[in-house]
């Protein structure tokens, strides 16, 4: 817990109350606004799934942990509980990077035996400017295909919610909240393929 915490650099905060600095873009408020949850892992469940699209059942406990922090990357490892068999799913992780000029969003998806999944990776860059609460993320190779924006969007209220989804358009296709107004007194084990 003490290394996890203090990968959470103190530098992307103003000194004297923690609020990200008054003067920065709001995409590097956004990661500053992620970061405030570095160490601390929150349940949450699925609240818009595609008709069609059988990966969550809504009744799954999620749990979203921010895991791994430094000044540029956030890791968060995504768990998903399968009811069925009393095991986790543990194959996926958000990573987040702070570039110059936006941020990127990866999904590193992983196997049981730690190994790269057959599709792992991918991800795109943030468009326009956003804003301190919502970032959406350009899928390049989905836009072209379908002639309309596709991608993903995150949000952040912090102590409040975070919420993670696919977007066609303007709309949401596939969500999941999750709760930030009180962090799990037992954190999940790493995710796959990481230590």
């Amino acid at each position: 817990m003490v290394l996890l915490l203090a990968g959470c650099n103190p530098h992307m905060q103003n000194s004297t109350n923690g609020a990200p600095a008054a003067d920065s873009q709001p995409f590097e408020q956004f990661f500053q606004a992620l970061a405030q949850h570095c160490g601390k892992a929150y349940p949450g469940g699925l609240t818009l799934e595609p008709q069609g699209d059988d990966m969550l059942t809504g009744t799954e406990l999620l749990i979203v942990h921010f895991r791994e922090c430094s000044d540029d990357q956030l890791k968060l490892p995504f768990h998903i509980e399968l009811e069925a068999s009393q095991s986790w799913d543990r194959s996926r992780t958000w990573i987040i990077s702070r570039h110059a000029d936006g941020l990127e969003l990866r999904h590193d998806h992983r196997k049981a035996d730690g190994s790269d999944d057959s599709n792992t990776m991918y991800g795109g860059f943030t468009v326009g400017e956003g804003s301190v609460i919502t970032q959406q993320f350009q899928s390049i190779p989905r836009t072209e295909e379908s002639g309309y924006f596709r991608g993903w969007r995150i949000e952040i209220e912090p102590g409040v919610r975070y919420t993670y989804g696919t977007v066609r358009g303007d709309n949401w296709s596939w969500r999941i909240d999750f709760d930030l107004t009180e962090p799990l007194t037992e954190q999940p084990p790493a995710p796959w393929g990481h230590d």
